[in-house]
């Protein structure tokens, strides 16, 4: 049996690397690596997966979010209705940008943002709605939009976790997750659904003005150059990354039903077992398993019985990890935002319980079935 790997890139790269070389060895052979072809066939080809307009190629899922917010002209004291159970890049760009961020709960059940959490939190200086697609399941983002437009808010959709899910509202449209909010962002970290070998992040939206400014403020804030009209940054997604994710994003799909394979088999080994909750999916959405996260449940220590599988996995050769151990509001850097004063049961609930388990498109039936007894093993004992 294979080392067992949270993502095994190396396997995944074996597998593609005839297409994978051939197009970077194109890249350094064109000395072309800023701009160029392979970014723009990248961001066309996306845009016609997404079926969105405009896709705006950037360094990384962090600036995309950061870009996000500048672009739609969000100033110092604007509140930012946003998650606590997320990475910290979600709120971190709030603080950068001297907004305020306004940390909400989440469902049980999906680990997404809270449709009536977003209701509650609502002010007169509300100007934004940043949804987490986590794990790879969607928010409930036909609840939030009708917020936002009730509101007339905002909603720049964190989908670095869940590109290529699939939204069913009420009334049978069918669209990708990152193109239902006013901008989608996302990340092509190595170990995404949609992974470069390198950095990279884009934004999605259909709206021509805020397009041409979103990919100003990637640019030093110039249209035409040297004429810097904005304060921008510099953003920009390389040209061998975008060459791999030119190889990659064909193959999205069908790395999304390798996933679910694998998700398939883990909820059948451990749908009968009390401790384990398995992944929730909600009938609007495709849950794509860009993580597999359980919740345990033990009535004396949550945090140490889960903690304690971590470590008896671990000593088995099994990866596996916890996202997040603590939540945004509780984090010291966001002490001087009020971090401190919010009470987020249901956030602190999963916190003591989530665990992900090793899920990818390599993996083999002999590696998962070992997974799953180590697993067993501990949670029966």
């Amino acid at each position: 049996m294979r080392p067992i790997q949270m993502v095994d890139l190396n396997q995944q790269y074996l597998n593609i690397k005839n297409e994978v070389d051939t197009a970077m060895l194109s890249v350094l052979n064109s000395s072309l690596f800023i701009g160029g072809p392979q970014v723009y066939t990248f961001a066309k080809s996306l845009s016609q997966y997404l079926d969105i307009k405009h896709v705006i190629p950037c360094a990384n899922g962090t600036d995309a979010l950061q870009i996000a917010m500048m672009a739609l002209g969000l100033q110092p004291g604007d509140e930012v209705i946003t998650p606590s159970f997320t990475y910290i890049a979600t709120t971190e760009v709030m603080a950068l940008l001297r907004l305020k961020p306004v940390f909400v709960d989440v469902d049980k059940s999906t680990f997404c943002i809270d449709p009536a959490a977003i209701k509650k939190a609502i002010t007169p200086k509300t100007k934004a709605i940043v949804p987490v697609h986590l794990y790879g399941h969607a928010a409930d983002m036909e609840a939030i939009r009708a917020i936002a437009r009730e509101h007339d808010l905002f909603v720049i959709e964190d989908n670095a976790q869940a590109i290529g899910s699939d939204y069913f509202f009420s009334n049978n449209t069918q669209i990708k997750t990152g193109t239902i909010g006013t901008i989608g962002c996302t990340s092509f970290f190595p170990s995404k659904n949609l992974g470069c070998y390198g950095d990279g992040g884009a934004m999605f939206t259909n709206d021509d003005a805020l397009a041409e400014k979103l990919k100003m403020v990637a640019n030093h804030g110039q249209k035409i150059r040297y004429y810097h009209d904005i304060v921008g940054c510099n953003s920009r997604l390389d040209a061998i990354q975008a060459a791999v994710l030119n190889v990659k994003l064909p193959l999205l799909d069908k790395y999304i039903a390798a996933r679910t394979i694998v998700a398939d088999r883990y909820d059948a080994a451990f749908k009968n077992n009390p401790r384990i909750t398995t992944p929730y999916r909600a009938d609007y959405c495709s849950h794509v398993f860009h993580q597999y996260t359980l919740i345990l449940e033990n009535d004396n220590d949550a945090a140490g019985y889960r903690d304690g599988l971590h470590k008896f996995l671990e000593e088995n050769a099994v990866p596996s990890m916890i996202y997040y151990p603590v939540p945004a509001h509780r984090q010291k850097m966001f002490e001087a935002f009020g971090g401190g004063d919010y009470e987020l049961p249901v956030t602190d609930w999963l916190t003591q319980r989530v665990i992900s388990l090793p899920i990818h498109t390599e993996m083999d039936d002999d590696q998962q079935d070992y997974i799953i007894e180590k697993v067993l093993e501990y949670i029966n004992r």
